[in-house]
Formats: C-alpha cells, structure tokens, sequence
C-alpha cells in the first residue's frame, strides 16, 4: 500500500510539474506573469512606506520627521511612475537626440528628487536610535524595487539604481556603491 502510495505521488508530481513548465499549459495564469500595472506600482509603494513606517516604531518627536521623508519618497517614487508609463506609451519613432535628451531630463529630474529624499531622511534617520537605524537600514533595502522585478521595466536605462532602480539605503542597497 504504501509503495502504491508513493508511486502514485510521485506520478501526480511529475505531471503537475510538467503542466506547469510547458508554457502553453492551461494550469499556469498568465496573468501573474505580466508587469505590473501602473496601480499595482501604487501599491506596492504604499506597502513599502507603511512596511517602513511600522517597522521603524518612531517615537512621538521622531514622527514629526516622517512626513517630509514619505512625501519626498513618494515624490520620487512618482517620477518613476511616471517614467514606466511613458515608456509604455513610447512608440520608438523618435529619434536618437530625442531619446538622450528625454533621458538626460529624467535623470535631472530623478537627481533632484533624491536630493530632496536624502533632505529629507537626514532629520529622521539621525533622530533614530542604533536598532532603530538597524530597521531603517533593513527595512529601507524593500523602498527599491527588487531587482529582478525592476530589470524587466527599465525600458533601456542602465542600472539598478538609476531612474527606474528606486531609491535605497544602507548596505547593499546601492546608495553606497
């Protein structure tokens, strides 16, 4: 009985596991597969600033520092946003000046809003305690998006932490490289 069982599991898993590998496989939804929609960019922003926020357990004198670091993230997470649909809509036919200089404006652009991140994350970040800037540190690496996910949406800009890489901080997360 029991090699029966055994026999018949693992028959069950080889084709269960051959239905999902072949790509044309009813079993499998596409649907996970596809980017993410501008609002599920959105939302993942907000379960990036709320897993922050949480995480962090800030006093009440260190809230006071949180809102002009969540708005100038999110400012900066906009202009990513932003980017992605754009280049969604991009038909390729513009020429090849055109396509430098959009990119050179996005990174000016970009540039500037992690100046204003980086304003902002001054205040807050000195007013943590050293577990606290453990957090910020761990926690902050989920702000980015991962880089698998934000190597398929980079639309050709170079780098994981260039306009489409997000913003990060702390070991490893590229704002030290």
């Amino acid at each position: 009985m029991l090699k029966r069982l055994v026999v018949l599991s693992t028959a069950v898993a080889l084709v269960g596991s051959a239905a999902l590998a072949d790509p044309r496989s009813d079993v499998r939804d596409q649907s996970y597969f596809d980017r993410p929609s501008l609002e599920d960019l959105g939302a993942f922003t907000d379960a990036r600033v709320a897993a922050l926020h949480a995480g962090l357990r800030l006093t009440p004198d260190q809230e006071k520092n949180w809102p002009a670091f969540e708005q100038a993230y999110r400012n900066l997470a906009k202009l990513r946003t932003d980017r992605i649909a754009a280049g969604r809509q991009d038909t390729g036919e513009q020429s090849l000046v055109d396509r430098l200089q959009r990119r050179a404006d996005g990174i000016s652009q970009y540039g500037a809003a992690l100046q204003d991140l980086a304003k902002a994350a001054r205040p807050l970040f000195q007013s943590l305690d050293d577990p606290q800037k453990r957090r910020f540190a761990a926690l902050s690496r989920f702000l980015a998006p991962q880089r698998h996910f934000a190597m398929g949406m980079r639309h050709g800009m170079g780098g994981h932490h260039g306009p489409h890489g997000g913003p990060g901080f702390g070991p490893g997360s590229g704002s030290d490289q």
